[in-house]
């Protein structure tokens, strides 16, 4: 007889799902900003499509990670959007968080720790890459404009993720539900990845930006006085009820008639 997983398990599953989800996340970004290729004589970054690729196959494998024990929400704004609509335990929603942004804290610390000697090549008075970690506005001057990219983006995830998982649609079999979610996180970065970092994920942002401020990088979004920490925060939280909410009613209540 098969036992349901304790709360502490499930913690440990989210942080450790969060933890991998941001070691491989945050090291893609490393890659291309630390590491440019020589191209034709010519210095060039790897991209933006490897970030986005990098992303997605971050968020396949933490999702392998923790399916099993927690369900791999690995995103306070999916735990939020469960609690609403899929009868998730209210009560374990802040532990949730708090594990998922201190597993992305720790996958950050990490990140630096094994590109220390780049940063400090790259970067040595640490002024102009907390970027790597966390996310910034496109346009400073304009803050909605950032709010409303991580609205959609959050809202799409949802609404996407919804779909893929639920039972009375057509669910994707052998366990393929992580990687089709990996590749609507390559498809959200691609197309509203510029506005505001694609965070899409209040404890991928936060933990990592908390982990800048206490490693000392400089405009990091939250010491420094710009104080755009929140829209990477609040935004998806909305935005992912918004998605969940226009799926069950879109759709979901169709299906179930």
């Amino acid at each position: 007889m098969k036992t349901k997983p304790t709360l502490t398990a499930e913690l440990i599953a989210e942080f450790l799902g969060t933890f991998v989800l941001i070691l491989l996340g945050n090291g893609v970004v490393a890659m291309v900003v630390l590491f440019p290729a020589k191209n034709s004589g010519e210095t060039v970054h790897g991209g933006f499509t490897n970030i986005t690729l990098g992303w997605g196959l971050a968020v396949t494998m933490g999702i392998y990670i923790a399916g099993k024990i927690s369900g791999a929400h690995l995103n306070p704004a999916v735990t939020l959007a469960l609690a609403v609509f899929r009868g998730f335990s209210w009560r374990k929603v802040v532990p949730y968080s708090i594990v998922q942004t201190a597993g992305a804290f720790v996958a950050s610390a990490v990140v630096y720790w094994n590109y220390l000697p780049a940063f400090h090549q790259a970067d040595p008075q640490l002024e102009h890459t907390a970027g790597v970690f966390t996310t910034f506005p496109a346009f400073p001057a304009v803050p909605q404009a950032g709010f409303l990219d991580q609205f959609i983006g959050t809202g799409l995830l949802l609404l996407l993720i919804f779909a893929i998982v639920d039972e009375f649609n057509v669910p994707p079999g052998a366990n393929l539900a992580p990687l089709l979610i990996g590749l609507v996180v390559v498809a959200i970065g691609m197309s509203f990845g510029g506005m505001h970092g694609y965070a899409i994920n209040p404890a991928r942002d936060f933990g990592p930006r908390l982990f800048t401020v206490f490693a000392g990088f400089h405009n990091n979004g939250l010491s420094d006085g710009t104080r755009v920490w929140w829209v990477p925060v609040v935004a998806p939280l909305l935005g992912g009820v918004a998605g969940a909410g226009l799926y069950d009613f879109a759709i979901r209540r169709f299906l179930r008639s």
